[in-house]
């Protein structure tokens, strides 16, 4: 266990440190002491990212990395719920990626020209880049796994083929038939009841993960795999209640029946067709 979490580190000289920092604060932020809340959830940061540089440069500790990203994460959570009480998820969405309708003026193939644009940006740094990382991260920290790769990689083959189609589907419904694209900061301004949409609320979100999972696949990563789950779980729980929350403050009862005839992540059998004074935006 102290071989697979802090390699050839000293757990004598890093729980001078940890005692005070961690254990006392987390005491004093229970009993009340704010500050001691930043100080508790900063060292436990510091110390992740101390250990994770500590572990790329000499391959040890690699379990270790993943116990304190995880003690990371849930630190920031419950700092979050002690001086905020609640997770700021509205976060996420502000910025560049706060809700805006696109510009009307801009020509449909302008639209599509961005979706596109959109689309070898973010899946280039979604499942090539950070998948990359993940899996070199992942060899270096000794956490590779040994996975069927004859069984899987021709599963993730067909499986990131078949998302990838559905993704360009809905790119190409949203920019043509919504007069925007599916970036947040350009967002269609009628509501796209076509194509996949016709099936599923969500189809590009669905895409997008199923890809991430097709992509773990076929570079044999278990971490990657965990990456594109967790990415789920973000969009699912802290994403998606602001975008539909958005669309149903524009688009109103015509959203509120389209969501209670399509599901977010089942698709429907047969297509759903909207009532023939539904189709128009208010």
């Amino acid at each position: 266990m102290r071989s697979a979490t802090v390699g050839s580190l000293d757990p004598i000289a890093v729980a001078v440190l940890d005692i005070p920092l961690f254990v006392g604060a987390s005491a004093l932020a229970a009993a009340g002491v704010r500050v001691a809340v930043a100080v508790a959830t900063g060292w436990t940061v510091v110390v992740t990212a101390a250990l994770a540089l500590f572990a790329t440069v000499t391959g040890e500790a690699g379990w270790g990395v993943l116990l304190m990203i995880a003690a990371a994460g849930c630190s920031v959570a419950a700092a979050c719920a002690v001086l905020l009480g609640r997770l700021p998820a509205e976060w996420l969405v502000r910025g560049p990626f706060a809700f805006r309708p696109a510009r009307v003026r801009r020509s449909v193939a302008a639209h599509v020209a961005a979706t596109f644009g959109q689309i070898v940006l973010f899946w280039g740094l979604f499942l090539v880049v950070l998948p990359f990382l993940i899996a070199a991260a992942e060899n270096r920290w000794g956490l590779r796994v040994p996975l069927p790769s004859a069984v899987l990689v021709p599963v993730g083959v067909a499986l990131l083929v078949l998302m990838s189609a559905l993704g360009i589907w809905a790119a190409i419904a949203m920019s043509t038939r919504g007069g925007g694209t599916p970036l947040p900061a350009a967002m269609p301004n009628r509501l796209v009841v076509a194509g996949p949409y016709r099936l599923l609320r969500n189809p590009m979100a669905l895409a997008g993960i199923a890809q991430g999972v097709a992509v773990g696949l076929l570079v044999g990563s278990w971490l990657v795999l965990a990456y594109a789950i967790a990415g789920s779980l973000v969009w699912n729980y802290l994403v998606r209640p602001f975008e539909e929350l958005d669309l149903e403050e524009r688009f109103g009862g015509q959203f509120v029946r389209y969501r209670a005839q399509v599901r977010c992540w089942l698709p429907r059998l047969t297509p759903w067709s909207p009532a023939p004074e539904s189709v128009h935006s208010p």
